[in-house]
């Protein structure tokens, strides 16, 4: 094969050789590995040279006669595919930084949105004493203030632990909103308030620790307020139950209230 069939090359790749030299170098290009890998090379520019005027299509074609300027074209030809195969990688990893802190805020907002309720464990020690329950009182806790707390009262007492309770339980749109505040609850220990439905299933509300001197008692004579909701409503509600649970994650009932 000749030096110039090698040559061909650009020419081909811009359409500028007549009929008789095209047939004559597909014939070559058939066999000739190297100027298939060339022409491969040159196709990408082939459509950015479509537009050069007349004058420079002339300098082109004396790569036909001048090995040393064919040569600086190929040069040419491989660095600005380099440069373009450089550009699009930069471009592909700013749009993966960019979509993946998208994507990061979205999974956020959809683990807040979507984590699903606990349900308390069952309690493994014996059950406690028949709660002692009745309905507020005048002299209770909320009653006759400035800015009485919404809902219904009831009170309970322990027998067994001696823990005593004072529930305002109101029924919203949302499901059950509950205030409650506990008395000789010693300490320290961690307790949670369990929503106990009349379907048998259960879910835990609200989580809180008690310091050593406890709330309400002899050594800390302040009781312990909290307010917590449930998207359960009032009418399905067995009762609501404050446990204490152990470092094994055992829970067992302190005292239990029932809303009617």
């Amino acid at each position: 094969m000749s030096r110039a069939d090698h040559m061909d090359v650009a020419a081909y790749a811009l359409g500028v050789l007549d009929e008789h030299d095209t047939e004559r170098f597909e014939e070559h290009l058939a066999t000739c590995w190297a100027c298939a890998a060339e022409l491969e090379t040159m196709v990408p520019v082939v459509g950015m040279l479509s537009g050069i005027d007349g004058e420079t299509m002339t300098a082109l074609e004396q790569t036909q006669t001048d090995p040393a300027l064919l040569d600086r074209t190929l040069v040419a030809v491989r660095a600005h595919r380099r440069k373009t195969r450089f550009r699009q990688l930069l471009a592909t990893a700013a749009a993966v930084v960019v979509f993946g802190g998208l994507t990061g805020v979205g999974f956020a907002s959809v683990t807040r949105d979507s984590a699903p309720d606990v349900e308390a464990l069952p309690t493994t020690s014996a059950p406690a004493s028949p709660p002692v329950t009745r309905a507020g009182q005048p002299g209770d806790p909320g009653i006759g203030g400035p800015t009485p707390i919404e809902g219904k009262q009831r009170n309970a007492t322990d027998t067994t632990t001696g823990v005593e309770a004072t529930f305002f339980v109101a029924s919203k749109e949302f499901g059950t909103g509950v205030n409650f505040t506990l008395s000789k609850l010693p300490g320290p220990r961690v307790c949670r308030l369990v929503v106990v439905r009349k379907n048998s299933t259960s879910e835990i509300i609200s989580t809180w620790s008690v310091p050593g001197g406890g709330y309400g008692t002899s050594t800390n004579a302040t009781p312990l307020t909290l307010a917590a909701s449930t998207s359960t409503p009032t009418s399905e509600i067995k009762h609501f139950q404050v446990q204490s649970v152990d470092v094994n994650g055992v829970a067992s009932p302190l005292v239990t209230v029932t809303p009617s």
